[in-house]
C-alpha cells in the first residue's frame, strides 16, 4: 500500500501516508540527496522584466456577500487534480486577457488544509520532513492567479470558464477531472475565493457552473485519526472556501510550467517563462527540496 500520485515519472513507490489506513502508489520517485533551504513560502507581487507576450498553442448558498477591494492585487486560486497541465491553462488564459510574459501571475502550489505546518513550510512527497507533506497537511494542488485593478469581476469570469472548461463529463452526466488516477484529497476540486461563497465572486462563479457541478461551502480539510478527510475527492463536487482563512503555499520552483502528465507544451513555456519568472521572483525556492531535473 502507497500513496497514489500523478505528478512523476519513475515507477516506484513512496510510503508517505496520512495515517497508516490512507496511503498512494507514487509514479515517479527519484531517490537523491536532499538539501533544505531556508527561504520562507511567500507570495512576492513584484514583477517586471522585459519578456515579451508568450504564444501559448450548483448549488445555491445565499449569504451576505463580501465585496473585493478595488485597489489591491486579489489572489484566487483553483484545483483539480494535478496542477502541472492546469498552470499552463491558466497562462493562456492570462495571455488572452492581454498580460505578457511580464504580467503572468498563474503559480502552482498547495492550499485548503486546516493542520499548520511546524516549520511554515509546505512541501511536496519527496521530502524527508514529513510533518510538511501537503496532503498530510489537508492541503490540495492548486493554481493561483491574481484579480487586478479595476475589472476584477471581468478577469475572475474568465479564470472560472477556464476552471470549468477542464472538465469532462461521463456517460451519466456527472463531471470529472482529467486526471482521475490521481486519488484522494490532495486532488480534489477546490476554488478559493476572499470571503468564500459570501463573496461577490461566487455568484460569478455559479454562473459560470455551465456543468452544474456541486458547489459546496468548504471549511478547509482535516483528516480523521482513521485517515478520512473532511473535504474529499469527490466526484462532481467542488469545495469553495474562504482563500482569507486558507491562504495559498508556492510549491517548489521544479513543479513551476511544467510539462502536463503525458503532454509537451512550449519551451516559450517550460523554460522561457519559468527562467523570467525566476528571475522577477515571481517563483522562488521554498525551503523545501528542489529536483530540477524534474522540472519539465
Amino acid at each position: 500500500m502507497a500513496i497514489q500520485r500523478a505528478c512523476s515519472r519513475v515507477h516506484t513507490r513512496l510510503p508517505i501516508s496520512t495515517s497508516q489506513n490512507h496511503r498512494r502508489v507514487s509514479r515517479k520517485i527519484v531517490c537523491v540527496d536532499r538539501t533544505n533551504q531556508t527561504n520562507r513560502v511567500s507570495d512576492v507581487v513584484k514583477r517586471r522584466v522585459g519578456l515579451s507576450t508568450v504564444a501559448l498553442i450548483g448549488s445555491s448558498i445565499i449569504m451576505p456577500m463580501v465585496a473585493l477591494a478595488e485597489s489591491s492585487i486579489e489572489p484566487v486560486y483553483f484545483g483539480n487534480g494535478c496542477f502541472w497541465g492546469r498552470q499552463y491553462d491558466f497562462v493562456k488564459a492570462e495571455n488572452e486577457m492581454g498580460r505578457d510574459g511580464n504580467e503572468i501571475s498563474a503559480v502552482v502550489g498547495y492550499a485548503g488544509g486546516r493542520k499548520a505546518s511546524p516549520s511554515n513550510k509546505v512541501c511536496y512527497y519527496y521530502t524527508p520532513e514529513a510533518d510538511t507533506v501537503y496532503e498530510k497537511l489537508g492541503h490540495a494542488e492548486v493554481v493561483k492567479v491574481e484579480l487586478r485593478g479595476e475589472s476584477k469581476e471581468d478577469q475572475f469570469r474568465r479564470y472560472a470558464k477556464t476552471y470549468f472548461s477542464q472538465f469532462k463529463r461521463l456517460s451519466d452526466g456527472r463531471m470529472q477531472r482529467q486526471d482521475p488516477q490521481d486519488m484522494g484529497a490532495g486532488y480534489r476540486n477546490v476554488i478559493g475565493i476572499p470571503g468564500g461563497v459570501q463573496s461577490d465572486l461566487f455568484k460569478i462563479l455559479q454562473e459560470e457552473n455551465v456543468n452544474k457541478m456541486d458547489l459546496k461551502q468548504g471549511r478547509g480539510n482535516e483528516y480523521t485519526s482513521f485517515g478520512r478527510a473532511s473535504e474529499g475527492d469527490e466526484l462532481n463536487t467542488v469545495w469553495v472556501i474562504d482563500s482569507n482563512e486558507f491562504p495559498f503555499y508556492q510549491a517548489e520552483v521544479y513543479h513551476q510550467f511544467h510539462n502536463g502528465l503525458g503532454k509537451r507544451f512550449p519551451t516559450e513555456y517550460t523554460k522561457d517563462l519559468k527562467e523570467a519568472a525566476i528571475s522577477n521572483k515571481l517563483i522562488q525556492e521554498t525551503g523545501c527540496p528542489e529536483y530540477f531535473f524534474l522540472g519539465s
